[in-house]
């Protein structure tokens, strides 16, 4: 697998918070908060990262939640996974959610989200007057069934 090369910036007084795996074999880097934040139940919180990066054409970054957030906390990102075009260069933030019934507070230097880096492919949408029949058809919003 070929290596790309992301540039990145931290804010001034961030670079304690700089993103990094865990594990060298995870797919994620772990985003830090920058600053201390309570996210009320039933409430948003975008929380900055002191983070900006450079990605290369053809590439995004995915800021996704935290599993163990989510499990413990109830704490999720509320566009997960969103998307960081590569004409971005503004600091990157997650936009968590309180989905639980207590008040989560968020210290400068936690964990917050994670993102991925990952590849596009170059697709050319093409109108056309019809689409192929498959077996599925239009069956879509759980019309296969709970199981």
């Amino acid at each position: 697998m070929s290596r790309i090369t992301v540039k990145f910036i931290m804010e001034p007084g961030c670079d304690d918070l700089r993103p990094a795996k865990a594990h060298e074999d995870d797919a994620a880097y772990d985003l830090r908060s920058r600053t201390d934040i309570t996210v009320p139940p039933g409430k948003v919180a975008l929380v900055p990262t002191g983070l900006r990066i450079e990605l290369p054409p053809g590439f995004e970054a995915q800021v996704r939640p935290r599993s163990g957030l989510a499990l413990r906390h109830c704490i999720g990102v509320l566009n997960a996974p969103g998307t960081i075009d590569a004409g971005y260069r503004g600091e990157i933030c997650s936009i968590l959610f309180n989905f639980g019934d207590a008040p989560f507070e968020i210290h400068r230097g936690d964990r917050i989200s994670q993102m991925v880096i990952a590849s596009l492919p170059d697709v050319e949408l093409v109108p056309a007057e019809t689409l192929s029949e498959t077996a599925r058809g239009s069956g879509g919003f759980g019309s296969t069934g709970r199981q």
